[in-house]
């Protein structure tokens, strides 16, 4: 399983949760525990909840397909696989890609579909460029107009 899956990082913090409150794993206890952390949730952890039936506006409940394996120390990764047999949508959230602080980061060190990525994020096409230096020459020469942090030093005045 891919870590960026929603399916499993959600479930792997909720298994960790109820293993730290130290609540024995009864399908039961399993259900309240996935309530409480789909009533917290947010964006595509929500959406999550929706498909899983966990929360009050959703027109299916297999909540049942999460408590009982978990109570058992199925693995998550396990747990997701099988939701994906009920349905397909739960695997095909997945947490979006940390943006990259070009202020920060050695452009030289990224690859080229990171740099391409990160000059489409800012509506910009390199049309020119042919080899990596090219693409991290643009983004230094356009970072100032769509970044905050980039290139703003204190000035000796």
């Amino acid at each position: 399983m891919i870590p960026s899956l929603v399916c499993v990082g959600f479930l792997e913090r909720l298994y960790q949760s109820l293993n730290t409150r130290h609540e024995e794993l009864t399908p039961a206890n399993v259900e309240a525990g996935l309530q409480r952390a789909c009533e917290e949730a947010g964006d595509k952890e929500a959406r999550l909840c929706y498909y899983l039936g966990a929360t009050r506006d959703a027109a299916t409940k297999i909540t049942g397909e999460v408590a009982r394996p978990m109570s058992s120390h199925v693995p998550v990764g396990k747990i997701c696989d099988r939701l994906h047999k009920k349905d397909s949508q739960i695997c095909e959230l997945r947490y979006e890609k940390k943006t990259i602080d070009v202020s920060t980061v050695a452009l030289m060190k990224l690859r080229v579909a990171e740099l391409k990525n990160i000059l489409n994020s800012w509506g910009e096409v390199c049309r020119a460029c042919i080899e990596k230096a090219d693409f991290v020459s643009l983004i230094q020469e356009v970072a100032p107009k769509h970044t905050k942090s980039y290139g703003h030093h204190s000035s000796d005045l």
